[in-house]
């Protein structure tokens, strides 16, 4: 299927809905339900703020977390960087322990999937194993990947992923050839069939058009899922997340049980968190006078042309890691001693550091072997952050493992506080009191997020320095 211009696409659709937070925050407020976001990499919370973060999950945290005042929080779980076997083992767990944090607190939950908006994840092993987990027989599992910052439009049951105003089937873009989550179909009921190897076939999955959610007919085929059916939502503008929402929790105010897998933009409107404006420099300053420090991880070809950017136009004692290097066990620990020697003699006499990986994609003979490789390489990342000496005046993580792995395994982050975005699409975590650097403003940057200047304009706001 071709790629089309996105205004093509929109132009036969129903008017666009007016925006129904308001009536959602009622909703809400009503369940009394809270909502619990497993998130399978640190970048699901790129549509919300003032939200809590933990990188644990033990039943006594989790039971703290429930009996607060927070109406949503987010698990991060890194699933997606664990082998398929691993995050099912890990998605029974997280799900009996909040069946058993549920049970202590005596307060009632929706829980979230929330996945990667380009199809990309352990789908359907760990959604199976939550559910397992959570031993409660839902009536549906909804699939929402729509993603408005990210230019994720799913239209027609055809989710597509959006540049320059091009819209491009999402199994025909760079994301689609992931050699560990590879797909080959755009049609989100045939990708379900795919994925789960025909077991489900698409004729058995229920679909959500943008027209139902426009015209109000949405609720009807809602109510109508039994069995934990699969039911997919389109949606090409934030009020048709919105209006599908307010659908659903019509729906569970009905005795209806739903489980999600979804993008994050379904999970700011299921919480009814207000859109906020984008951070500002001023937001973000701060009187430290070290060096800040960008780590860049991520392979995909978006990430590699904000590289190319942000070299261009920013100043930086620059650290390229060789990824054969770092796969070489005689090289490896010499090469990351020598990053670490440089990036802290630079930090500390206030220079910024550029630490980035060889641009040349590095896979094994399977997606197990692949898997393996991205940790030893993501291992000597977390090595240049765990060895710091000094506070960074902020650290940028590039890339959805990267940044998962840099804050649990390089700063020791175990509860953080979702300042909001810098960018669309691009969260500020300030750091918890337990973390290595309490305070400090640490940037969530998905690989797949941003325009070519993407980490020019972060840097820009951070108060990088130019060339």
């Amino acid at each position: 299927m071709p790629e089309i211009a996105l205004q093509t696409l929109l132009a036969d659709l129903p008017p666009e809905p007016k925006s129904v937070l308001g009536e959602i925050k009622s909703m809400i407020a009503d369940s009394r339900r809270k909502m619990v976001v497993l998130d399978d990499d640190p970048t699901g919370t790129q549509t919300v703020h003032d939200v809590s973060v933990l990188t644990e999950w033990t039943i006594p945290l989790l039971q703290a977390e429930l009996e607060s005042d927070a109406n949503v929080f987010y698990i991060l779980t890194n699933s997606r960087s664990l082998s398929q076997g691993a995050a099912i083992a890990l998605g029974r767990e997280i799900g009996e322990n909040i069946r058993e944090a549920v049970k202590r607190s005596g307060q009632d939950v929706v829980v979230v999937s929330r996945g990667d908006s380009t199809l990309r994840g352990h789908f359907p092993g760990e959604v199976e194993a939550l559910a397992g987990g959570l031993s409660t027989q839902f009536d549906g599992l909804i699939i929402a990947p729509f993603f408005n910052e990210g230019g994720r439009y799913t239209i027609a049951d055809i989710h597509y992923v959006v540049n320059n105003g091009r819209a491009i089937p999402a199994g025909e873009t760079e994301f689609a050839q992931d050699p560990v989550f590879g797909y080959s179909e755009s049609n989100l009921r045939r990708w379900v069939t795919e994925k789960t190897v025909g077991r489900i076939t698409e004729g058995e999955v229920e679909s959500i058009s943008i027209q139902d959610i426009r015209t109000g007919t949405a609720l009807q085929k809602l109510l109508a899922l039994r069995n934990g059916q699969i039911c997919i939502i389109n949606a090409a503008c934030d009020a048709d997340m919105e209006h599908a929402v307010l659908d659903i929790l019509k729906a569970e105010a009905l005795g209806r049980r739903y489980l999600y897998r979804t993008a994050a933009s379904f999970v700011r409107a299921r919480a009814g968190i207000e859109t906020r404006n984008l951070l500002t420099a001023a937001e973000l300053a701060t009187d430290s006078r070290t060096g800040g420090l960008v780590i860049v991880g991520s392979f995909v070809p978006k990430t590699t042309a904000q590289l190319e950017n942000l070299r261009a136009f920013h100043a930086f004692v620059e650290i390229e890691l060789d990824a054969r290097e770092l796969l070489d066990e005689k090289r490896a620990s010499g090469v990351v001693e020598q990053a670490v020697s440089l990036t802290n003699q630079s930090i500390t006499v206030g220079r910024d550091v550029l630490i980035y990986t060889s641009r040349t994609l590095v896979t094994g003979q399977d997606a197990q072997s692949s898997l393996q490789m991205g940790h030893r390489i993501a291992e000597s990342l977390v090595t240049c952050v765990r060895e710091l000496a000094d506070c960074p005046r902020f650290l940028v993580a590039k890339g959805g493992i990267t940044s998962s792995d840099v804050a649990t395994k390089g700063l020791n982050v175990r509860k953080a506080r979702v300042l909001g975005q810098i960018l669309p699409g691009v969260s500020v975590w300030r750091l918890g009191n337990e973390s290595r650097f309490p305070g400090m403003n640490y940037v969530v940057f998905p690989g797949n997020v941003g325009n070519e200047r993407g980490l020019s304009d972060v840097l820009d706001k951070l108060g990088g320095a130019s060339c």
